[in-house]
């Protein structure tokens, strides 16, 4: 999936600025363009992600026409980030795992506490860590 980048020029004394409009807030800086490129990768990534877990919808992606014609962005240049579509993909995935049989138990008997499934238990755990 592609997303446009408005490009704030850097110079010797300022960094690149990368903002990808379409995703508010989601912004990028680096001392190189490839850097600030490399940074909007990122924050895009986690900016979707972060989305997603509050179950709100992720925008569609504007023309870089559309955004050439904002007046916000003079004198900017323009590009488009990829983004691995995967990062989209809520599908359920079946997993085998093996553990020892008392870390197992210790897992059942938090997951029973806490209300959820040994698997609900597992994905809140994940979630949970990468929002810390």
């Amino acid at each position: 999936m592609r997303y446009p980048i408005a490009i704030e020029p850097g110079t010797g004394t300022t960094a690149f600025g990368v903002i990808v409009p379409d995703l508010p807030g989601c912004f990028s800086a680096g001392d190189t363009l490839d850097d600030a490129m490399s940074g909007a990768e990122e924050a895009a990534a986690a900016w979707i992600d972060a989305t997603l877990d509050a179950g709100r919808a992720i925008p569609t992606a504007s023309s870089l026409e559309a955004l050439r014609q904002r007046p916000d962005y003079a004198g900017w240049t323009f590009g488009v980030i990829t983004l691995d579509p995967a990062l989209l993909d809520d599908a359920v995935e079946r997993v085998n795992i093996t553990l020892p049989r008392r870390v197992l138990k210790r897992l059942d008997a938090l997951a029973r506490a806490a209300g959820e499934s040994r698997s609900g238990y597992i994905a809140h755990l994940t979630l949970e860590e990468h929002e810390a």
